[in-house]
């Protein structure tokens, strides 16, 4: 009999948020791309609007949503010996997170991110892996798999990828379900080994930049929906859907941003508009949709309500300073959908 509802593995971090006014954002066009960059005065010393700590990182961010939703749940993430991860544990108890299988080295130091927050809410990440990059394969309690009804992979980095195989191995052996939100580490070092990784889950979560990377195609910036308007997904991203339906036998999301989210089940392609927020910072948004739409799926098998609810907890989270501020319940997602009933997801048939 399972003992968990879910289990989260990932990273677990002290996050300092910084806001100033100072902070702006430049826009770089190529003829195959568009990149946007936060500036700022180069050799100035700068006012800073506001300030904040919290613990983060995937694993405990969606350990914590899941937790909030009603479910039981644990965590194995890595953490140091140093005041940072004693604040991590000491969150990870509070939100009521089993922290036993949690792993602890004595000489390293644990994961610390500032997150630079622009005036249009959006944020860049200086991110120290520390721990976080070298979680191995035999530091992990196996045992604490086979109990989970579900295993939540949130993004792996630096070593602790190497380890992706024999966790994916192990929960399909077990019959145990995996949601994964790959991350461009994980894509970049193991790309060679995704295809078995990616075969063995049921849900397979990534942003529109690393599902990019994953499938070297492009969106190009002159195909604009407007131009294909008998399409409700952009064409290539219909593509880009198809090619990663074609690595896993589960449901693909590919979230975009501002243009909402993308799903497809191999029969249907889905796409939920980005619900109505006052964006304060998007840290942590793609953590509460992942684990949102996981956490629904997996009592209902139902994609359109999935994305439903996960969009409006995300929307929640990024009107917040911080990542776990926002965290809806059912009950509350249900309250704000009830109260926006134009709030719907389309449906195109392959």
């Amino acid at each position: 009999m399972s003992k968990y509802d879910f289990l989260t593995i990932g990273s677990a971090t002290l996050d300092i948020f910084v806001e100033t006014p100072e902070a702006r954002i430049v826009s770089v066009v190529a003829p195959e791309n568009k990149n946007e960059f936060m500036a700022f005065p180069y050799g100035a010393k700068l006012d800073i609007e506001n300030f904040a700590f919290e613990i983060g990182g995937g694993a405990l961010n969606t350990a914590i949503n899941f937790k909030n939703l009603g479910f039981d749940t644990a965590t194995i993430v890595k953490i140091g010996a140093d005041p940072m991860a004693k604040a991590i544990l000491a969150k990870a108890e509070s939100a009521d997170i089993e922290t036993k299988h949690i792993v602890h080295s004595k000489h390293e130091k644990s994961g610390l991110s500032v997150i630079l927050t622009s005036f249009q809410g959006d944020r860049t990440v200086l991110a120290h892996r520390g721990t976080n990059a070298t979680l191995a394969a035999e530091e992990i309690d196996f045992d604490a798999i086979k109990k989970t009804k579900w295993l939540y992979l949130a993004p792996l980095n630096g070593d602790s990828t190497k380890s992706l195989d024999k966790i994916a191995q192990f929960a399909q052996e077990h019959n145990v379900n995996l949601s994964i939100n790959l991350g461009t580490s994980s894509i970049k070092k193991c790309k060679n080994r995704l295809p078995a990784i990616l075969r063995t889950a049921e849900i397979m979560i990534m942003n529109r930049e690393e599902a990019q990377m994953l499938t070297n195609m492009a969106i190009r910036p002159d195909s604009t929906h407007e131009s294909f308007s008998h399409f409700f997904i952009h064409p290539d991203i219909v593509s880009i859907l198809d090619n990663l339906k074609f690595m896993t036998c589960g449901i693909v999301v590919v979230t975009d941003g501002k243009e909402g989210v993308y799903a497809h089940d191999g029969k249907k392609y889905y796409k939920c508009k980005e619900f109505p927020a006052k964006p304060v910072s998007t840290l942590g948004a793609g953590d509460a949709f992942a684990s949102t739409f996981t956490a629904v799926y997996s009592q209902t098998n139902d994609i359109e309500k999935s994305l439903k609810y996960a969009s409006v907890n995300a929307a929640s989270v990024v009107e917040h300073f911080g990542a776990q501020k926002g965290f809806l319940t059912f009950d509350e997602i249900k309250k704000r959908l009830e109260e926006n009933p134009d709030f719907q997801v389309e449906e195109m048939d392959k």
